[in-house]
């Protein structure tokens, strides 16, 4: 039998509070017996991988990661434009505002991809993920995001972030779904000009 078919929740205690919530879960299984899980929750996000495709190019950024520091030494990595969606608004909106004080660029469309769970065996973060359009006109802003946020600015070609998700090399999840997301629908754009 499976651990999840009848599986339900008897309780959930916080255990931290800060930029996220940590939780110890009580969860009965189908057999009657309980099992213990963490759950970090810090909200819902939505992320976008901003694109000309006359210009077969992204908006990325490159912004320090204190996991991928600890972990691998890694202090920032190539990433689309994400964040955390406000209280009162959509995703497509959340997506909207990101690549704006991520990379300063207006989005006008955007074609969902996807609502995916980011890390389901830990963390309660589901996020939409789009791919959004621009033109060279649309690069109304700097970028850089919030104060002490530290983002750097990224635009790449198409075909190197194709070059870089065949070679192991594009270490973000979400920016590697976009991508190759991104070439299933649009294969044309990756071809170099």
């Amino acid at each position: 039998m499976a651990y999840s078919a009848g599986a339900g929740i008897v309780s959930v205690e916080p255990k931290y509070r800060g930029w996220c919530t940590l939780y110890i879960a009580t969860i009965r299984l189908a057999d009657g017996r309980t099992i213990t899980r963490e759950i970090e929750d810090h909200g819902a996000a939505a992320c976008v991988l901003p694109y000309d495709p006359l210009r077969r190019t992204a908006l990325l950024i490159r912004q320090l990661r204190a996991p991928p520091l600890h972990v691998a030494g890694e202090a920032a990595i190539i990433e689309a434009p994400a964040g955390l969606i406000d209280p009162g608004e959509d995703a497509p909106t959340t997506a909207r505002r990101e690549a704006m004080e991520e990379v300063g660029v207006r989005l006008t469309t955007l074609e969902q991809v996807s609502n995916a769970w980011t890390m389901p065996g830990i963390s309660a973060e589901r996020m939409p993920l789009f791919l959004g359009t621009y033109a060279q006109q649309d690069r109304v802003g700097a970028g850089g995001g919030e104060s002490g946020e530290q983002i750097e600015v990224v635009e790449m070609a198409l075909d190197e972030l194709a070059t870089m998700a065949d070679a192991g090399t594009l270490a973000d999840l979400k920016t590697f779904a976009l991508v190759q997301s991104l070439r299933l629908r649009r294969p044309e754009l990756f071809i170099p000009a």
